[in-house]
């Protein structure tokens, strides 16, 4: 009998993440290029040159992926979410009478 060596796969039940983009942040880059793409085939198509759609797009690419990185790392998996989550919690709750109170 010979002995059997195998390789745990530790990844389980982690986010997923690629080259440092962590969640839903690979979707969003995925989401900004597919529209560089078509905003270069629009700048393209209305007769611009090609060096300066190029130029342009790639500009925008370079914000875009820059931008992208910044959140993943600033926020994380759900960090962002969160943040979001926390702007929409009033910050004090006004009663201005007393009826609310005052029912049994």
């Amino acid at each position: 009998m010979s002995n059997s060596v195998y390789s745990i796969n530790k990844g389980i039940n982690q986010s997923i993440e690629f080259k440092g983009l962590k969640a839903q942040y690979i979707w969003y880059l995925g989401g900004g290029v597919v529209g560089l793409m078509i905003l270069f085939a629009v700048l393209y198509i209305i007769g611009i040159p090609s060096l300066i759609c190029i130029g342009f797009v790639g500009t925008a690419g370079g914000f875009l992926v820059f931008k992208i990185y910044r959140m993943s790392n600033t926020y994380g998996e759900y960090g962002m979410m969160k943040a979001l989550a926390k702007k929409q919690i009033p910050k004090r709750i006004k009663v201005y009478s007393r009826e609310v109170f005052m029912k049994l």
